[in-house]
Parts: C-alpha cells; sequence; structure tokens
C-alpha cells in the first residue's frame, strides 16, 4: 500500500499543498519519479539512498515510485527529500507512523549524505499555507527555525536536525515543538540601526525635506544635480525615516527574501523596511521578475521599501520601461505558456540622476562641456511618461565648504523625521487603510478636499507644466501627503504651492520633459 505524505510547493510568493506518495512494488529494481519535477528533485535518489545507508535504514532495492500531485503543478528545490524518504520508510514498513499525525503534517527539508537536513528556501510561505490549510504539525529544518517560529502559536513548529532525529520522535510520540518564549523572540526581532543618519548629511535641507514627503506618503522621488552633491547619500539615509513594518507587511517581506534566498537563518521576521540599490547594468529579468521557473526580481525585493537606481540614465531604456506599470499597478505579473505568477511591488521609487553626461550643467563649481545636443541626447534617455511617474523632483546643488567641514550636525535627526514620518502615515491608514500614493481616481475625489484658491492655483500649474492626468492626480497626492505632515485636514494653498515648486524644480533641470 503506497505511503502519502504531506508537504508543499512553492509559487509565486504563496505555497501550495503537494502530496508525495511512495509505492513499493514487485520488479527489477529502479527508482522513478514523477510529477513535473525538476533536476535537484530527480537527484534526491542519490541523496536518499547515501542518507538511509549512513541513517541505519536500507535504501531502495526494488521496484520504486514516486508521485508528486498535482502532476500538473511543475515543481522545483530539495524541500521534497525528507517527505520522499520518509514516504519510502513508511511504504517499506521500516518505520510505523500514526496515520493521524502523517495526515495533518507537513514536511520540507533537504538531506545531506550523512542523515543530516539542511536548510531550504521558502519555509515562511510553506508555514503559512500549512496553517491556511488546516494542519497541524510542520517539520523543517533547524536552520530555518527563525523564520517559521513566529508563526508557533498557529502551529506546531518542530526542527530536526537529522533524519534519525525525525524518524525517532514520529514513532515514539517524544518530540516537542518549539517552546513559545524562543518563538516570542523571533517575532519581535528588529533590524539594524541605518548607517546614515540624516543630521550627519550637510546642507541639502530642501532635498531632506523631499525625502520625508516621500516616505510620508510612499511616494516616488528624483534627485538631479551634478556629481558629489549628496544624492546617493540622501536616498541611502531614506531607511531611517521610514517606519518600520507592520506585522502583516513583515510576513509578506519575509516571505519573499525567503523565496530568493536572502535570509541569513539568525533573524526572525525582517522589521527594517527593505532598501535595493541594482547595478544599472541589471536585466530586465533581474529589475522586474522572470526566468522559466518566475523568480521576484529587484521591485518586489523592494517591497514596503525603497528601489533606489542610481545613475538613471545609465539603466538601458527598456529596462526602465518594464517598470512603468509595476509603479502604477503595485505588482508584477509573469506570464509564461504554463502558467501565470504575480508577485507584489509597492515600493517607493528613488532615482538619482547628473543632468548632463558630464555632470556639471548648472553648477556653481565647474563648467559644463557638453553640447547642447549631448545634454538633449542624454536626458532623453528617460522617456516621458517614465519621468511622470516620479512625483517629486528635486535639485541637489553643491554645499559650500564651510558647511560641509562644520562638525556641527545640521537639521533634524533620522529618529526626529521617523516620528513625523510615522504619525502622517498613521493619519493616513486611519483616513483610507493605505498610504496616499495608493489612492485611485476616485478615492482622491473623496479625501483630497479643495477650496477655490488652490483649484485656482491648480489650473495654472496645469497651463504653466502641461500636466497630464496622471500628473495632475499625483500632485493632488503629494498635496494631501504635505497636508499631513503639518497637521491640517484640508489642502491649503501653501501645501499646493510646496509641492508645485517641485514640478518647477524639474523644468530647471530637464526642460525637454515640461
Amino acid at each position: 500500500m503506497p505511503a502519502h505524505i504531506r508537504s508543499a510547493a512553492v509559487f509565486g510568493i504563496d505555497a501550495l499543498p503537494v502530496d508525495v506518495e511512495v509505492d513499493v512494488l514487485q520488479g527489477l529494481p529502479s527508482f522513478t519519479l514523477v510529477g513535473l519535477t525538476d533536476r535537484a528533485i530527480q537527484e534526491s535518489r542519490e541523496r536518499m539512498t547515501a542518507a538511509l545507508t549512513n541513517s541505519g535504514y536500507k535504501p531502495p532495492r526494488r521496484k520504486t515510485i514516486v508521485s508528486l500531485a498535482p502532476a500538473s503543478l511543475k515543481k522545483e528545490g530539495s524541500l521534497y527529500d525528507i517527505p520522499i524518504a520518509l514516504g519510502f520508510l513508511c511504504a517499506s514498513k521500516q518505520v510505523t507512523v500514526d496515520e493521524d499525525i502523517l495526515r495533518t503534517s507537513w514536511f520540507a527539508g533537504e538531506l545531506a549524505l550523512n542523515g543530516g537536513i539542511r536548510p531550504i528556501h521558502g519555509v515562511l510561505p510553506i508555514t503559512l499555507a500549512a496553517i491556511r490549510h488546516g494542519m497541524k504539525r510542520i517539520y523543517i529544518p533547524v536552520e530555518n527555525v527563525s523564520e517559521a517560529a513566529p508563526l508557533a502559536d498557529k502551529i506546531d513548529v518542530y526542527p530536526v536536525e537529522s533524519l534519525q532525529e525525525l524518524l525517532q520522535g514520529l514513532e515514539t510520540g517524544e518530540d516537542t515543538p518549539l517552546s513559545p518564549s524562543i518563538a516570542q523572540e523571533y517575532s519581535t526581532a528588529t533590524g539594524p540601526v541605518p548607517e546614515i543618519d540624516m543630521n550627519e548629511i550637510r546642507g541639502q535641507e530642501h532635498a531632506k525635506r523631499a525625502l520625508v514627503i516621500c516616505a510620508a506618503g510612499g511616494h516616488n522621488g528624483l534627485l538631479v544635480g551634478p556629481p558629489g552633491t549628496g544624492k546617493t547619500l540622501l536616498a541611502r539615509a531614506m531607511v531611517g525615516i521610514l517606519p518600520q513594518l507592520t506585522r502583516e507587511e513583515a510576513f509578506i517581506v519575509t516571505s519573499i527574501y525567503s523565496i530568493a534566498g536572502l535570509l541569513d537563518g539568525r533573524e526572525g521576521l525582517i522589521r527594517t523596511r527593505p532598501f535595493r540599490s541594482p547595478h544599472h547594468g541589471a536585466s530586465s529579468a533581474a529589475l522586474v521578475g522572470g526566468g522559466s521557473i518566475p523568480k521576484p526580481g529587484e521591485i518586489t525585493l523592494a517591497h514596503h521599501g525603497v528601489l533606489f537606481l542610481d545613475e538613471l540614465p545609465e539603466f538601458p531604456r527598456t529596462v526602465l520601461e518594464q517598470l512603468r506599470a509595476p509603479i502604477e499597478d503595485g505588482m508584477v505579473t509573469v506570464s509564461r505558456a504554463a502558467h501565470t505568477v504575480r508577485f507584489p511591488a509597492r515600493a517607493m521609487l528613488v532615482g538619482a540622476m547628473n543632468p548632463c553626461p558630464c555632470g556639471f550643467v548648472g553648477s556653481q563649481r565647474k563648467s559644463c562641456t557638453c553640447s547642447a545636443a549631448d545634454i538633449v541626447r542624454y536626458q532623453r534617455r528617460i522617456s516621458g511618461p517614465m519621468l511622470d511617474r516620479f512625483d517629486l523632483h528635486v535639485l541637489v546643488n553643491d554645499v559650500p565648504a564651510e558647511e560641509l567641514l562644520s562638525n556641527e550636525r545640521t537639521g533634524m535627526s533620522s529618529a526626529e523625521y521617523s516620528d513625523m514620518v510615522l504619525s502622517a502615515r498613521t493619519k493616513q491608514w486611519a483616513r483610507q487603510g493605505k498610504t496616499n500614493a495608493e489612492l485611485r481616481p476616485r478615492e482622491i475625489s473623496e479625501y483630497c478636499t479643495l477650496t477655490e484658491p488652490v483649484k485656482a492655483l491648480l489650473m495654472k500649474a496645469q497651463d504653466r507644466f502641461h500636466l497630464s492626468s496622471r500628473g495632475i492626480h499625483r500632485l493632488l497626492k503629494v498635496s494631501l501627503t504635505i497636508a499631513d505632515l503639518s497637521g491640517s485636514d484640508i489642502i491649503e494653498p501653501r501645501h499646493m504651492a510646496e509641492a508645485l515648486q517641485y514640478r518647477e524644480q524639474l523644468a530647471e533641470a530637464l526642460p525637454d520633459f515640461v
């Protein structure tokens, strides 16, 4: 009679149940794996043979068939080593396990040749899926315990170090799940302290203010200025002014990093908002996501955080254009012939660029050596529709030497800015349940209360800056964020004027696009 072991397959950032059926039959010795398996799963026979032998059990010596159902679902990775080995031992009657335990448990882990259990990717989404499907237990590698520990109050988590330890616990019933106290430690873990504090950056108060607005409303921002003025430093300091992830956001972000294999195995839930800064040589698959079996790209890894594109015009135009839909929708859809996968991509996009190839047009410390044609050609590497998706455009100029060499920190600290951002976001979550950047057109009409002076100012701005409908909506959302930061319930003319100044700065730096 075939043995029936439960496991899972990671699909996107979720996991789906997989039934591992193993049967040992009469016939010539063979080992057959079916169910749309990849090379890593096909190689599980060799790992299992060595692990069983070194653990004191008999390896397959008769006709053995392993089926991973549903057969139509593509499966990959080494996480099926444990359920396949357990299924074989049950089918060959070398071990006896309570059927109720097998029916209400999921198993995942890679076998080492000596019988140890190695860590795998995707343990957190697998554990979340096990809870959704009513499982009572989940058996995972001990090195992955930090991922599943925050969920120990909803499912019994059994971290195992070796095949012998797993089998002994199943047969005797003496295994113990993760204790609530240890689970609580991982659940409340916090991220590292940001390396750059805002008050360590000399000058650039107007740029800091713009980044605070971006952080408070979840808006996209573009920093334009000569090289060496602090654009990259300002962008990297944004992590310190963003509020920590909520528990729900932390589960999503940690699941993404678990699938991508970017967790170090020692931390619990990721609480610090991610900051991703890919090189301008990144491919579209690396930036947006893709592959034969779709994997998350940089914009998904920056979900609920910041995607920083330094030297923006140096990115291939075809790659940048693929970001347009994810920026607008907050979602990446990767379609293949057999299936379609969706990845979340609700990230703040922050770009930095020089205004010309040499970088010094408009600079007060060095003359520009570019021709007018060179400047236009350089600026047109970024399309108008892509540029229109940046809510704030900020000129970052040179800082005087006397201010740069001062030992006194200038402006507010990151902690103070963070309090401002958290207060504004709390107001937005209470009012509409999301940040201002996520508002739809219907919601903009509902929440953006405009007085007649503000409407008059907006109509003049449309004529002055040739604003598109998207541009007007983004201007309104930025104005609403500025109002939230000031504690106002309505958009006042001063809020609209401050939002407009960032469009005016773009007109000065990149005149070909306005």
